[in-house]
C-alpha cells in the first residue's frame, strides 16, 4: 500500500512516518497538494496551524473533499482530523467539509490539553480500534472538533471537566484528535488498522 502524508512543512513527520510504515505500508511526504489523491490513501498529519494549513491545502480541496466524500481512504490527525470540518475559531480558511462542523477552543481550566488520556469508543467499535482497546492515548491539542451530526463521532474522551471527540468517521475518512504514532503499541495497532480498512476500499485514487 502506498500512503501519501501531506506535508504541512511544520514540524518533523518522521515519527509519523516510521510508525506508518511499521504497518507495512511505503509513504510518500508530499507538499503539493494537488498530487495528494496520488497513492491508495492520505493521511493528514497533527504539525501545524489550522489556518496555515487550510491555505496550504486551498488549491486541491474541493477535488480531495469529493474523493474523501466518495470513499478514498484518510486517515487526519490532530489538526489533520480538524481539517475535515468546514472551519475552526483558531484561524482563517476552509476545511474540507467532509464532516459539516466546526472546530473551537478546548473550554478546560488549563490549556493545551497535553499528555495521557483515555479513548472511548462508542459502541459497537468502529473496526479502527479493532485489538487496540483499551487505549489510553497522546494528545496535543487546545482546539476540539464539534461535528454537527453526533452520530460521526465514533470515540470519545474527557479532559478538565470537558467532553469532546476523540475520532470521528465519515465513508472511509478517519479523523483522531490524538497521536496514534506517540501512543505506543495500541496506537500503531490503530494505525495497522486504518491500512487494513484502506487496503479493502477500491475508489479511483488520482486528482482529476
Amino acid at each position: 500500500m502506498n500512503v501519501v502524508v501531506f506535508d504541512t512543512r511544520v514540524g518533523n513527520l518522521h515519527s509519523l512516518c516510521k510508525a506508518i510504515e511499521a504497518g507495512g505500508a511505503r509513504v510518500r511526504v508530499e507538499a503539493d497538494p494537488a498530487r495528494l489523491l496520488d497513492g491508495d490513501a492520505l493521511v493528514l498529519p497533527g504539525v501545524g496551524a489550522f489556518g496555515a494549513a487550510a491555505g496550504r491545502l486551498a488549491p486541491a480541496a474541493a477535488a480531495v473533499a469529493t474523493a474523501l466524500r466518495d470513499g478514498f481512504p484518510a486517515l487526519g490527525i490532530c489538526l489533520g482530523m480538524q481539517l475535515l470540518l468546514d472551519a475552526s475559531e483558531e484561524g482563517a480558511g476552509a476545511g474540507l467539509g467532509v464532516i459539516a462542523g466546526r472546530v473551537r477552543r478546548l473550554r478546560a481550566p488549563r490549556v493545551p490539553h497535553m499528555g495521557w488520556n483515555a479513548v472511548e469508543p462508542v459502541e459497537p467499535a468502529d473496526p479502527i480500534f479493532a485489538g487496540a482497546e483499551p487505549l489510553i492515548a497522546y494528545y496535543a491539542n487546545s482546539y476540539v472538533a464539534e461535528p454537527a451530526d453526533a452520530a460521526r463521532v465514533i470515540a470519545w474522551t474527557e479532559y478538565g471537566g470537558e467532553r469532546f471527540p476523540a475520532a470521528v468517521r465519515a465513508a472511509n475518512a478517519w479523523g483522531v484528535q490524538f497521536h496514534p504514532e506517540k501512543s505506543g503499541a495500541p496506537g500503531l495497532r490503530l494505525l495497522r488498522n486504518f491500512l487494513r480498512q484502506a487496503g479493502a476500499v477500491s475508489v479511483p485514487r488520482r486528482m482529476p
